[in-house]
Order: structure tokens, then C-alpha cells, then sequence
């Protein structure tokens, strides 16, 4: 399968997505009647798709599109992991064969210790008994926590969002390098190269502003923990669907057959469990 690891979808209403600006190109309905209009063409089998807003009905939705389309192969939704009835969340949401993890908008919180503060590590903890992975959604100041919770829970799958949102358009690699092969020496921890067009700017970026962060992240992590994302349709503020994909694929060009195949769908489908 040719899959797309990270993507989003939302009827848009402005109190339940404040995050998006109006009179951007994201200010309507994406669903996904709209995604394989363009995925189709390039040859993809279907996404996962991600939450887009922190609310348990979010995660109900999303696998209603699941339910009614093939093509939405799994759904990573948000449960609050600091709540006393997580367990309880987490048994109901994941009776649905289509539920595969779970993400918290952790960039947003100010607080950079947040992923291992005791009540989150205890939600983290229960997602284990249930099969689920996690999403490691953060910024750079992030990292050294995000590398703390990994190490914590050897066993627990986890995955980086858009390689940590690193300062692309300022061409700021470090702590950020070092940083990344800190956290991909821990073998349960995989990355998405996804989001990097909206770290970089906007209206002007060229391929090779992207070669540098993206040498890194291949090197670190290696061909089996790498999975494309296209991190539609937040990637329209900065480029097309196609042009996002392109922008991966011209990168893996230089790789093997079999490491393309596992970058664009196998990595993903054995992580999340695809089948």
C-alpha cells in the first residue's frame, strides 16, 4: 500500500478550530471526498488520519469518515490522557478496529515539561494494554522531554509529527541535530517527514532549504522508522498536495526501491497496524 501517514480533516466551524485564520485557504470543510481527488492520481491507497481539535467527539467523528470510507485506513484521535477515566476512553475508542493511537496538541502547552509530568506519564501509561501508539506532536524546546518520555516506556510506539518543527526558515539545525539522533537511538520511536513546508517560508521556499534537515533525519533514523506525511490540508498555507508529495518523493529518489516502498506506505502500515 501507498499510504499517507498524517493528514487532517474538519467541517470548519471557528469555535471548535480557532487555530485556523480566517480568509486562509483551511477556512472550509476538507473531508475525505476532497483528499482522494488528489491522492489518487499520485498512486496512494488511503491516510491515517489525525486529530485536529482536542475533544473526545473528535475521535468519535473521525471514525465515523473511517467507517464510511476505506481509504481512511486508521484514525490517531485525542483522548485526555490526565483524566482519571482515561482507561475508560481508551477501552471504548479502541474496540473500533480503526482506532490506532492517540495525539495530544503538546506544542500548545506552555509548559515545556509537559509530556512528563505525572498525570500525562500515567495516561501514556495505559496505552499499551490497548495496542495504541502515540503521537509526539511538540516544537524543538520540546525535545530533551519528548526524549525523557520515550526512554521511560521502552515498549510503548511511538512517533515524531513533522520532525519537531524545526526553524526551517531561518535554517536552524542545532540543538535540534543533535537532539534528533538522541531521540531516534531509542528504538521505539519513529518519525513522520511531514509538516516541513509550513516551517519554512511560505511563499518563497526552495527544495534544497529542506535537504539539510532532511539528511538528518534519514540518517538518524533509517529507512524502517520513516513515513511520509503530507499534513493536509494544513500543508495548502505553504504548497499543494502534489507538490508537498513531490517534495518527499524527489528526496527518496536517491534510496532503494524497497526503502521508497517502506517510506511511503510500509512504515506506516506496520506501525499503525494497517492491514
Amino acid at each position: 500500500m501507498c499510504l499517507d501517514s498524517h493528514q487532517h480533516f474538519w467541517r470548519h466551524d471557528a469555535v471548535q478550530y480557532p487555530w485556523i485564520p480566517a480568509g486562509s485557504p483551511l477556512h472550509r470543510d476538507w473531508l475525505p471526498a476532497d483528499l482522494a481527488r488528489l491522492q489518487q492520481p499520485l498512486g496512494f491507497d488511503g491516510s491515517i488520519a489525525v486529530q485536529a481539535r482536542q475533544a473526545l467527539t473528535e475521535s468519535d467523528w473521525l471514525l465515523g469518515l473511517a467507517d464510511a470510507d476505506d481509504r481512511v485506513k486508521g484514525v490517531v484521535g485525542w483522548v485526555d490522557l490526565r483524566s482519571e477515566r482515561v482507561a475508560d476512553d481508551l477501552a471504548r475508542l479502541a474496540r473500533h478496529p480503526k482506532f490506532v493511537g492517540v495525539r495530544h496538541v503538546v506544542q500548545d502547552e506552555p509548559d515545556d515539561q509537559f509530556l512528563v509530568r505525572p498525570e500525562f506519564v500515567r495516561g501514556i501509561a495505559q496505552l499499551k494494554q490497548f495496542g495504541l501508539t502515540y503521537d509526539l506532536l511538540i516544537f524543538p524546546k520540546q525535545l530533551p522531554a519528548a526524549i525523557e518520555l520515550v526512554k521511560r516506556f521502552p515498549e510503548q510506539p511511538f512517533v515524531l509529527d513533522h520532525i519537531a518543527k524545526p526553524a526551517i526558515k531561518d535554517g536552524v539545525l542545532e540543538p535540534w541535530t543533535r537532539q534528533i539522533r538522541e531521540l531516534a537511538a531509542l528504538p521505539n520511536c519513529g518519525c513522520k517527514v511531514s509538516g516541513m513546508v509550513t516551517e519554512a517560508g511560505h511563499a518563497h521556499w526552495k527544495p534544497e532549504d529542506f535537504r539539510p534537515y532532511l539528511d538528518v533525519v534519514f540518517a538518524a533514523f533509517g529507512e524502517d522508522r520513516l513515513m511520509f506525511g503530507s499534513d493536509w490540508p494544513v500543508c495548502l498555507f505553504a504548497a499543494s498536495y502534489e507538490r508537498t508529495y513531490r517534495l518527499a518523493a524527489d528526496y527518496a529518489a536517491g534510496f532503494s526501491t524497497e526503502a521508497q516502498a517502506k517510506f511511503f506506505g510500509g512504515n506506516c502500515a506496520k506501525f499503525y497496524g494497517v492491514t
